[in-house]
């Protein structure tokens, strides 16, 4: 890859001059010096200015040439009529040059016409797209994708975080679905994959070096063996730069969030000894609760709440309480908010709606400030509160929850909270933590993310979002976390994306999902399509080994299913392992002729407990096999509980031997097997009732964190 460094100073004085005159986009020769400036290689090209200019650079430049509009207001050069292509003669160029202009001032009279570029022909090659936009979660991210005419029908496209790496860009030559076109094919040479990433590179680079660059577009670009060349440039500005998200140390956040989630002492402002009320609600929750520490009720009208001294203010509370939790009405929370600053109260917890989300903006920036002043943590407002069930803390006026575990769940919304709550206590999911984010003027997903993965209680983190308000910090985050532990994130909105307008076609292709589903699976994120697929995976992947390697066989005792088990392991991107002759002849020592070996190994339905046994020892015992999927099928021979029961053994005994497999089961029967799967998941194996996707879907995940954290 070319590593001259870029002439950063000439791109500046371009782009100063343009916003100057007040324009959003830079004009072809204003974009020919910006990227002769990064050494992004384009065609020979020049201005004309008259018909006579443009025969005479033709002459120069040497034929074929094609001749293009410039003009500050028009952007979209074909739909004006202000392209010719394949020149080939200078009667071509001169009736192309005069057509043109005739064709720019008929589609927009008022355009000014600066003269038109001559350009050299690009040689052939693939045609694809490389471009910048500037995402409000993630900043500036680069795309790749199959260019020319379809790009925007096709939507073969892949995005990154700017400035990219060349592993990065390497790895979004191999994202896109037509990977296989750049590798070459029919006979055709692949194309020079350095330059094609060193480009990808260059013009992330030149996208995050100035902010004032809102979009870079450059399509087609023509790939081939000899190299790549970007025959259209279009550069968009703006004036409107985001301020830079406030951040804190790593250290800051350890600290204010240890203290939230292990507190020695609450505060409860708005504490009520009326039942009902959200203040009465809170403080029942912390005492039930359990939680040991101190708690202290504020309410300027009480003496007592609920056995406890009740304080006018938070002023009046002795010592220094970790958490103060709002139970008050919104319009109040400044003064109160201000109060626990002064107190030296590091961390607030806003139950109170009234905020942004009802269109309180003003009220909600001024918490904001309150907060940043006196170095105060706010999470809300909006929420329902939070958990910390090692702590037996229940700082919520929702229902209590103490089933201790290694699940921390967080929602932004209260209704996903409580769909949250109550799975985890139908499953009897184990949770260190649930924690409502609400608004999140402050605390948010990186804030937990860094804590959770430090937190020797939480074994997998899984996240409901509906946008990150620092995607950059969350990536940081979750890079730290992933190699120590699974994260697994619902993204909601996928249908919001393509909304925002867009001045380029990468604009158009960088809608909200297509960015995030990227960007999330490059952190090492495991997204989730729905809600129950996320507390699936959030109870079910603490409860698996880690594989070791990717070699899965599937043993069933019906065909039916394990031919759907095998499509669902497709599905989730594992693949059925080869059998070998040795391994293939063991397998039928032990199943009826008229059974099917190979994978799936299919023992038939009519088979004792005693071929399940003797096939699951075989899959456990052979280090060649990494996984297992167990299929069975309700039979007299074989009841639910019966095949639960030694499952469960066997599992336990190779684990107690130092053999940890992933082995999950698929059950079909009467309404017998759910107790027979809550037996099994209960002792480590992954089992679901009436599903052949589920268990597997539940696997995939843990291979897709497994690879993530590179431990395959």
């Amino acid at each position: 890859m070319d590593s001259t460094e870029p002439n950063q100073q000439a791109v500046r004085a371009v782009l100063d001059a343009a916003l100057a005159e007040g324009r959003t986009a830079l004009t072809a020769p204003e974009g020919k010096a910006v990227t002769d400036a990064y050494g992004i290689p384009t065609p020979a090209e020049a201005l004309a200015e008259t018909v006579d200019d443009a025969v005479a650079l033709a002459d120069r430049i040497g034929f074929p040439v094609a001749l293009k509009i410039v003009s500050p207001e028009i952007l979209h050069k074909t739909e004006a009529g202000g392209v010719r292509i394949g020149l080939n003669s200078t009667a071509e160029v001169r009736g192309a040059f005069l057509s043109i202009v005739t064709n720019v001032r008929a589609y927009d009279p008022k355009a000014r016409i600066l003269g038109v570029q001559v350009q050299q022909m690009v040689p052939a090659g693939t045609e694809v797209l490389i471009g910048t936009v500037t995402d409000p979660a993630f900043g500036k991210i680069v795309a790749f994708g199959l260019g020319g005419v379809l790009v925007e029908v096709l939507k073969d496209v892949t995005f990154r975080l700017a400035p990219a790496t060349r592993d990065d860009a390497l790895s979004m030559l191999d994202g896109i679905r037509a990977a296989e076109i750049l590798r070459g094919v029919r006979g055709g040479a692949a194309v020079d994959r350095e330059a094609l990433a060193g480009l990808v590179v260059k013009v992330s680079r030149l996208a995050a070096d100035f902010p004032e660059i809102a979009e870079v577009d450059l399509n087609p670009v023509f790939a081939s063996e000899n190299g790549v060349m970007a025959a259209d440039v279009r550069i968009l500005l703006t004036r409107e730069v985001p301020a830079a998200p406030r951040t804190y140390t790593r250290e800051a956040i350890l600290a204010s969030m240890g203290r939230l989630m292990k507190p020695a002492s609450v505060a409860v402002i708005g504490a009520s000894g009326e039942q009902g009320k959200i203040g009465n609600s809170v403080m029942r929750n912390l005492i039930d609760g359990g939680f040991p520490g101190e708690i202290h009720p504020v309410n300027p009208k009480a003496d007592d709440i609920l056995g406890r001294k009740a304080y006018k203010s938070v002023m009046d509370v002795p010592g220094e309480p970790d958490v103060a939790v709002f139970a008050i009405p919104a319009k109040l929370v400044p003064a109160a908010l201000e109060e626990v600053g002064r107190k030296g109260i590091p961390n607030a917890v806003l139950i109170p709606s009234g905020f942004a989300e009802s269109g309180e903006h003003e009220l909600q920036a001024r918490i904001v400030s309150i907060g940043e002043e006196y170095g105060v943590r706010l999470l809300g407002p909006n929420i329902y509160g939070y958990y910390s069930t090692w702590q037996d803390l229940c700082a919520t006026f929702c229902t209590p929850y103490d089933v201790k575990g290694g699940v921390a769940l967080t929602s932004q919304s209260g209704g996903i909270g409580m769909a949250i709550l109550g799975f985890a206590r139908t499953t009897r999911t184990g949770v260190s933590a649930i924690v409502g984010l609400g608004n999140k003027s402050d605390l948010d997903e990186d804030d937990l993310l860094t804590w959770f993965g430090e937190d020797p209680n939480t074994d997998c983190i899984a996240m409901h979002l509906e946008d990150l308000k620092d995607g950059r910090a969350f990536v940081d985050a979750a890079r730290a976390t992933v190699p120590k532990k699974p994260v697994v994130v619902l993204k909601a909105g996928r249908t919001a994306a393509g909304a925002r307008a867009a001045g380029s076609h990468t604009g158009a292709l960088a809608g909200d999902d297509a960015v995030y589903d990227d960007i999330l699976r490059q952190a090492g994120v495991i997204r989730a399509p729905g809600l129950g697929e996320m507390l699936e995976y959030a109870r079910a992947l603490p409860v698996m080994p880690t594989p070791r390697g990717g070699n899965v066989v599937i043993i069933t005792g019906a065909g039916g299913s394990g031919v759907l088990l095998s499509d669902a392991l497709v599905d989730n991107g594992l693949s059925l392992m080869e059998i070998p002759p040795d391994l293939d002849a063991a397998f039928r020592a032990f199943i009826p002729p008229f059974g099917s070996v190979g994978n799936p190994v299919d023992i038939t339905g009519g088979e004792p407990p005693s071929t399940y046994e003797a096939t699951i020892r075989l899959g456990l015992e052979d280090p060649r096999i990494h996984s297992l999927v167990l299929g069975y099928w309700h039979t007299i021979v074989t009841p639910p509980m019966v095949f639960a029961e030694l499952t469960a053994r066997v599992v336990a005994e190779f684990r107690a031997r130092g053999i940890h497999k992933p082995v999950v089961a698929s059950l079909a029967g009467d309404v017998e097997v759910e107790e027979a799967c809550q037996y099994l998941f209960e002792r480590g194996v992954v089992a679901y009732p009436y599903t052949t996707e589920k268990p597997v879907a539940a696997l995939g995940a843990k291979y897709q964190w497994a690879r993530a954290a590179g431990l395959l």
